[in-house]
């Protein structure tokens, strides 16, 4: 999960999303509190608390990430607006028994999807296991009947399984960027290879994220059908094969699975903010976007930017 700005600024909206009084109506709250911080071969993460919330960011200098925002009193709140755009896969795909999210955080959304859909499985994947650790520890997330983490690369994941999904949800961030692996036509393929009839691959996009047009050019080149929700700077794209669902389906589909499982967040609602990407539009496509593809990662190249004008000493 990614959200880029400001910590006090994150904490602030958190607790503005949660209807919590501002400073205009009470006295400030007290400025968070560390719990913990943790150096781990990925990242350096750090977990605040500010009255019920509990905050996991990734640095700790002017321009920090924060991954998740946990309500300890409500584990089924969603305060990141974006991850509440994550759930509209369950409104595009054809059967809802299967999910996997590729990049967990502090587990909110999977954890959200748990709550609601129990008799659904769902499998979250995350490569550093020190971000699992404090998951399990400060954001309520434990293994149940149909819920589990697994602390390994979400690609490598995919490779050995023979399983299929319904849903696969992928919401990986190092910093700002997506790994580059996670972005290639290749990694795709994999996906939608594990995709059940009537999938859906559904993910977070940040618009300041380097190569973002490449990556819908990338996701267009293997899947026929792509469009996005916008919240914030963030784009939730869904992706799936075969024919266009027209909104009169998808919102029969969203007034029937919102009454089916209750949930917090209407997909009927999120429908209203439904858009088609053109990926032939240059106004919302670069023309000069290409595909990306393994044997081409452009941070290798930028590494040996940075080696070439390196000053000898």
């Amino acid at each position: 999960m990614l959200i880029r700005s400001v910590f006090l600024g994150v904490i602030a909206a958190a607790l503005l999303c949660a209807g919590v009084a501002s400073a205009n109506d009470k006295p400030p709250l007290a400025p968070p509190r560390l719990l913990e911080s943790r150096e781990s071969l990925y990242n350096n993460i750090y977990v605040y608390q500010r009255a019920q919330y509990v905050i996991l960011t990734f640095g700790h200098n002017k321009q920090i990430y924060t991954e998740s925002v946990f309500n300890s009193g409500d584990d089924r709140e969603l305060l990141i607006p974006y991850t509440q755009f994550m759930t509209t896969a369950l409104m595009y795909a054809k059967n809802v028994h299967s999910i996997l999210e590729i990049g967990t955080g502090g587990g909110r959304t999977a954890w959200y999807l748990h709550r609601f859909l129990p008799d659904v499985r769902v499998t979250s994947v995350e490569l550093d296991p020190a971000v699992v650790e404090l998951s399990r520890k400060y954001f309520g997330l434990k293994d149940e009947p149909n819920f589990l983490v697994d602390a390994k690369d979400g690609r490598l994941f995919l490779s050995q399984s023979k399983d299929r999904y319904d849903v696969i949800m992928i919401d990986a961030y190092r910093g700002p960027f997506v790994p580059f692996h996670l972005l290639t036509k290749e990694f795709y393929q994999i996906v939608k290879d594990h995709l059940a009839e009537g999938g859906i691959v559904v993910q977070n996009v940040a618009s300041d994220t380097m190569l973002f047009d490449a990556a819908m050019k990338t996701i267009g080149a293997v899947f026929p059908q792509l469009e996005f929700y916008k919240s914030d700077d963030n784009f939730v794209t869904v992706a799936y094969d075969g024919p266009e669902r027209k909104a009169e389906d998808l919102a029969a589909v969203a007034a029937e699975r919102d009454k089916a499982y209750g949930l917090r967040y209407p997909l009927a609602t999120m429908l209203a903010v439904r858009k088609r990407v053109d990926l032939s539009d240059t106004q919302m496509i670069s023309p000069k976007a290409t595909v990306l593809t393994d044997d081409f990662a452009p941070v290798e190249t930028l590494k040996a930017v940075e080696r070439h004008n390196r000053k000898v000493p």
